[in-house]
């Protein structure tokens, strides 16, 4: 049973870990849950492809190099990630987006995106 503090996903249940290897989100703690802080909106989980690496890479946000200053991996394709929700509804628009997973994608992302949008490129529901 959830709380009213439990985070949400896009198709109201309770958010699910979108992954720890790597580890994920904004807070490193596997699930794409935002608040105030994470001025991103990192809530969207989705499977990392050649064509969205190299798309977001083109606009200056290199996912593939890692950061270890920021806890960060670097990506390669099959790999899931907490992305922005404007870089993804961004390259949804370009026809670069990568699947997502609805269970692991925040409700916030609904802010950005419907969720027929988001079911169109949806690897379960």
């Amino acid at each position: 049973m959830t709380t009213p503090s439990t985070p949400r996903n896009v198709l109201g249940g309770a958010l699910t870990c979108c992954c720890t290897s790597p580890m994920t989100g904004f807070y490193r703690d596997g699930f794409c849950r935002t608040d105030e802080q994470d001025q991103g909106r990192h809530v969207v989980c989705a499977i990392m492809t050649e064509s969205f690496l190299t798309f977001t890479r083109s606009r200056g946000n290199d996912l593939t190099t890692p950061r270890p200053e920021y806890q960060f991996p670097g990506l390669k394709p099959g790999d899931r990630w907490c992305l922005c929700a404007l870089r993804w509804k961004e390259a949804y628009n370009a026809g670069f987006a990568p699947p997502v997973y609805l269970t692991c994608t925040h409700e916030r992302a609904l802010d950005y995106v419907t969720l027929d949008t988001l079911r169109e490129l949806a690897f379960e529901e």
